[in-house]
């Protein structure tokens, strides 16, 4: 459990390279992230390389105890490439070719760019193939950030069509199975079809879904030449790369196999203003939500069922979302712990210094841009002290996350308030404010290992998948699913049947009708004999072996069935139709707890986490008012004590089960 920090060497006089590793050694620091940047400083010239700086960086980084983790420079290639191959340039839906002079603006599928890149990832990762200062590597940076998972290029329409084929080996049945009769929109030949460009009404939801499918495909297949090249090169090194935070465009599942661990860049501050719909409290503003940051933790964690690293964690001020408050005193370091208690093995703070050049001047560094300390370097030198070796995180409940069932109701939300995110992290959010740690999986995960499982939106259903959670519910598994689970197949098509399709049988019901409300209208519900209210979604159950254990009681829906629950084989099943609000979630989450034999903690206010790990329980406080905890008189605590103060943090060894707040 160490700590690291990125470093851009290249954009500092050499002569001060030596006093900046020499401080980050003396910080605690592990591992130093380089190069992700950096093509036109090791290629200047179509084929003339100059390696000398990075070697040196690299040795320095080296003769300080520290290990470097090199980065494959693909995100940024230089003037010179683009002005000789115009075409690796993505394409905007209406046509327009996007402009060198940003970073992430080339195709995924132009074979000329995959040339180029097969070219210099070589070429560096044979450069240092023996070096023993370089512990393994990022792919690429942050595919698919600023919108380009989904290019619309000629290299991308003949990759689409290539794709298609390949998937339905007939035109007629791609026809059948997007339903293309439905205004005129049959093709003649897989020749015909276009990717989904600029168009007067909305595109056909099961072209859009299968287009984001292909697309997402693409950067899988561009990260697999990266992996396999590095592995080639030296097969002890690991391979990894940074995703993004609640970022959808792309399954970070499908890259899981080629990958040693998952990385993820981490900006609580700047996600709670720009990833969900809402204000953000000053408390977020300082620290973030905790919930939507372990959510992405556990994602990156659960993608691989092994630990992770934040490639990335804010060390202070960002420069790219609406506001840029400071964060709170100690949130740097509260961040990393958050991290740790979550299963990441590494926590890298990007950036080492502030840049004076560029765009992101307005980003801060662990040390300011004349080399001084920063905010966030104390709490990153307090963090390298505190963290201690850990076994990963081992997490009974499963929570179902589908990325093409976040695609398909994006494209189709019949709610400007449906958001996939929000709704998946209304269940989650309940789980962590009972100190019950999640793994965020593909639905067709092996799920023997979770007593428990919650799919708040698996909205895409077939057969298969039907099988496959029956199984589990039928070996045991209690499992809870949510609103607008089932309501299509695979190809994006209502199912012939009503909802949830071939889950009916399993869930014990039907959806008789559904609507969606906005706000002001009345949308209350008894559950177990208490009042709640819900948002946004409400689908009205008929319980067909099923027990109604929840009722809508107002509205036109008033009567009408809102929840069920049956036993099935040794486990059972839980249907909401709504979307809950926080206490109804929660009785939801208890009660799946409860059948599962789940242990969990009294609920903790929103703000204020508990998570186990390695038989240790951290206490993240990200709100501003201190707090006070009980623990077993035996618990020893050996980050902190009963008294958690603002945006502080507590390790005790003790479940989690066993603690809580006085």
């Amino acid at each position: 459990m160490t700590i690291g920090v990125c470093y851009f060497p290249e954009h500092w006089p050499d002569e001060r390279w030596e006093t900046d590793v020499r401080q980050m050694a003396e910080a605690g620091l592990s591992y130093v992230r380089m190069g992700e940047f950096a093509w036109g400083r090791i290629e200047p010239e179509h084929g003339e390389f100059d390696f000398a700086w990075l070697d040196e960086a690299i040795g320095l980084v080296g003769d300080h105890g520290m290990e470097a983790v090199l980065c494959t420079p693909t995100a940024t290639p230089p003037k010179w490439l683009v002005d000789e191959h115009p075409d690796i340039r993505q394409a905007d839906p209406d046509g327009t070719p996007r402009e060198w002079g940003s970073r992430r603006f080339t195709c995924f599928n132009s074979p000329t760019y995959r040339e180029e890149t097969e070219r210099i990832v070589r070429k560096v990762t044979e450069r240092y193939a023996d070096n023993p200062h370089v512990a393994g590597w990022q792919a690429d940076n942050e595919y698919g950030c600023h919108d380009t998972v989904r290019c619309y290029c000629e290299d991308c329409a003949a990759a689409f069509r290539e794709w298609l084929e390949a998937k339905y080996e007939e035109v007629e049945a791609l026809n059948e199975a997007w339903g293309n009769t439905f205004w005129s929109q049959q093709y003649p030949s897989f020749e015909a079809v276009d990717p989904p460009g600029l168009t007067p009404a909305e595109h056909h939801p099961s072209r859009l879904l299968d287009y984001h499918r292909f697309a997402s495909d693409s950067v899988a297949e561009y990260n697999r030449l990266h992996a396999d090249l590095i592995r080639e090169a030296n097969d002890d090194w690991f391979v990894t790369h940074n995703f993004m935070g609640d970022f959808g465009a792309l399954d970070a599942h499908s890259l899981a196999d080629d990958l040693d661990f998952l990385g993820w860049d981490s900006y609580p501050t700047g996600f709670v203003q720009d990833r969900r719909p809402g204000q953000a409290t000053t408390d977020e503003l300082r620290a973030g939500d905790p919930d939507e940051v372990a959510m992405n933790h556990d994602l990156y964690r659960g993608a691989k069922r092994a630990p992770f690293w934040v490639l990335e964690q804010q060390p202070g001020d960002v420069n790219w979302p609406p506001h840029a408050p400071q964060p709170a005193e100690g949130a740097m370091r509260l961040w990393a712990h958050q991290a740790v208690a979550h299963g990441a093995d590494e926590v890298l703070y990007f950036r080492w210094r502030r840049c004076r050049e560029g765009q992101e001047q307005y980003h801060a560094g662990l040390r300011k841009q004349d080399g001084s300390p920063d905010r966030g370097y104390d709490d990153a030198a307090a963090a390298a002290d505190e963290l201690f070796d850990l076994e990963p995180v081992d997490a009974p409940v499963a929570l179902l996350h589908d990325y093409e069932s976040l695609w398909a109701t994006e494209n189709q939300p019949h709610s400007p308030h449906w958001h996939y995110w929000s709704h998946l992290r209304a269940y989650y959010d309940a789980l962590r404010a009972r100190g019950v740690q999640v793994d965020v999986v593909s639905p067709t995960s092996d799920l023997d290992d979770y007593a428990a499982a919650v799919a708040p939106t698996l909205y895409l259903v077939g057969d298969d998948l039907a099988a496959h959670l029956e199984a589990y519910v039928a070996d045991g598994g209690h499992l809870l699913f949510g609103a607008r689970t089932g309501e299509k197949d695979p190809h994006n098509q209502l199912h012939e049947s009503l909802a949830p399709g071939p889950l009916a049988d399993l869930a014990g019901v039907r959806v008789d009708q559904h609507e969606s409300l906005p706000d002001g209208m009345p949308t209350r519900l008894r559950y177990d004999g208490e009042t709640h209210d819900y948002r946004t979604w409400a689908s009205w159950l008929d319980a067909e072996g099923a027990t109604a254990v929840g009722e809508y009681t107002a509205g036109v829906a008033e009567g009408r069935t809102a929840v069920t629950r049956t036993d099935r084989g040794r486990g059972s099943v839980t249907y909401c139709g709504c979307w809950p609000t926080d206490r109804l979630a929660d009785g939801l989450v208890t009660d799946l707890l409860g059948a599962a034999n789940v242990a969990h903690t009294s609920r903790f206010p929103e703000g204020v986490r508990v998570a186990e790990r390695n038989g240790y329980a951290w206490v993240t406080n990200f709100t501003s008012e201190e707090l006070s905890l009980s623990a077993p008189t035996d618990a020893a605590f050996v980050v902190g004590g009963e008294t958690v103060g603002a945006f502080d943090v507590a390790v005790v060894e003790t479940p989690a089960a066993t603690v809580s707040l006085d």
